[in-house]
């Protein structure tokens, strides 16, 4: 399955807050062997998040959207995919009780707008929100399928791995495990430790298919990262260990500072 990103949000246009949303998800979705190519931003506008889904989905099977679920006139994305889909609105009872239960517990009754968080696409698999107010969706038609998600982190990051398990987990046939090598940098052990030296001593181990292994400049001391594609994370480590050993025995011991797994 291919799962494209679209960020919905002005303030991320307008680079008010970073995208941590967008980051989380892409290495999620590496981790679970999900091909992703592409990543939009799109500001609280109706049509010019109508037209990004049209790209994605004529590229995807699957888009991932995080902003626009919460109870102000600009957040726009459910009532937008709703239209998109095709699908009818409707009230989704445990959203709606989770709801007035925060209105109660404020003394304060539930507003128009914080009620229409409730509303929900009909046929869709609701994610509740343990940790905010909007709950999340997933619609699955025609062929394609659309997860959207809050947008504040605490939100959304707890949401997506719900999603994870519910859906996307039974949609690859595939793992991805890396192992990162970091070196020293010149200033920790005086050693000619760039990205060039680095790439020049790994060799043709670079040219692998699985595993690959990349080099990455960093500011903190160069990255090689080795990673593999297999059905189980045991076939994946089995492929890594002796590319891994090799790495190493091409760059120097002395070279390399820690080893992990990510």
């Amino acid at each position: 399955m291919v799962v494209e990103i679209i960020s919905v949000g002005t303030e991320l246009l307008m680079g008010s807050i970073l995208n941590t949303n967008a980051q989380h998800i892409a290495k999620k979705l590496a981790h679970m062997g999900l091909d992703s190519y592409y990543q939009t931003v799109v500001g609280d506008n109706p049509e010019r998040l109508r037209a990004a889904l049209d790209v994605a989905f004529s590229r995807a099977d699957c888009v991932v959207t995080t902003g626009g679920l919460g109870p102000t006139k600009d957040d726009l994305t459910k009532e937008m995919l709703i239209s998109y889909f095709g699908c009818t609105p409707t009230e989704d009872p445990e959203a709606l009780r989770r709801l007035e239960e925060r209105a109660a517990r404020r003394g304060t009754p539930l507003s128009t707008s914080m009620r229409k968080q409730a509303t929900v696409p009909s046929g869709a698999i609701v994610l509740q929100n343990d940790n905010g107010t909007a709950p999340g969706v997933i619609i699955e038609r025609d062929g394609r399928a659309c997860i959207m998600l809050p947008g504040p982190p605490k939100e959304m990051i707890p949401m997506f791995e719900t999603a994870c398990s519910s859906f996307l987990r039974g949609k690859s046939d595939k793992v991805f495990i890396s192992v990162n090598l970091k070196l020293y940098t010149m200033a920790e052990k005086g050693l000619p430790v760039g990205e060039s030296p680095v790439a020049d001593r790994l060799g043709s181990l670079v040219d692998g298919e699985n595993p690959t292994v990349a080099t990455y400049a960093k500011e903190d001391g160069v990255l090689v990262r080795v990673t593999a594609a297999a059905p189980a994370p045991a076939e994946a480590r089995s492929l890594l260990a002796p590319v891994v050993a090799a790495a190493k025995d091409a760059i120097g011991e002395e070279y390399i500072k820690y080893v992990e797994e990510d």
